[in-house]
């Protein structure tokens, strides 16, 4: 008699996590995992230092103290097929301000405009009220250059697709 696998206790094991943001060039999750065999080269390489040993050791981004300049150190230094550069953008993140965000609560504070190179973030005034920040996901690269200045840690990255 064969039994059904129950899916639930299955996913205790699975290797996903959503809100994970792997290397710039990264392959889909599945792919990522499959070929990635955790040797660390591409956290030794990284410039900035962003990419850490995450769940299941494989190699995760964090932008608390940094960005990511997308310098590819990490794609020329990985042995296994867990890139692909043929990808038109590194990635597929933008910037998102959460409800946190110190404007909410009438602060002026402008510390992710300031630390976004490419100007994706701007503020719009308001007669009687701080500026509010707005997000060019158009012109957002998904640097995370605007995540670590932010003092009530507001800004993180979604996906965009």
């Amino acid at each position: 008699m064969t039994q059904g696998i129950n899916q639930s206790r299955r996913n205790l094991f699975s290797r996903r996590k959503t809100n994970v943001i792997r290397p710039p060039w990264s392959k889909p999750e599945q792919a990522f995992t499959d070929n990635c065999t955790r040797c660390d080269k591409c956290i030794t390489a990284c410039d900035t230092q962003i990419i850490k040993r995450g769940e299941g050791g494989f190699p995760e981004i964090d932008f608390s103290n940094d960005e990511c300049t997308f310098c590819k150190q990490c794609v020329e230094v990985c042995p296994e097929p867990v890139f692909d550069t043929t990808l038109a953008q590194p990635w597929t993140y933008a910037a998102s301000i959460k409800d946190n965000c110190l404007t909410a609560k009438g602060v002026w504070c402008q510390s992710c405009k300031d630390a976004c190179e490419p100007r994706a973030i701007s503020f719009s005034m308001a007669v009687g009220q701080v500026p509010k920040p707005v997000i060019d996901i158009d012109a957002c690269t998904g640097c995370g250059a605007c995540v670590s200045p932010c003092p009530a840690d507001a800004v993180t990255l979604m996906p965009t697709e």
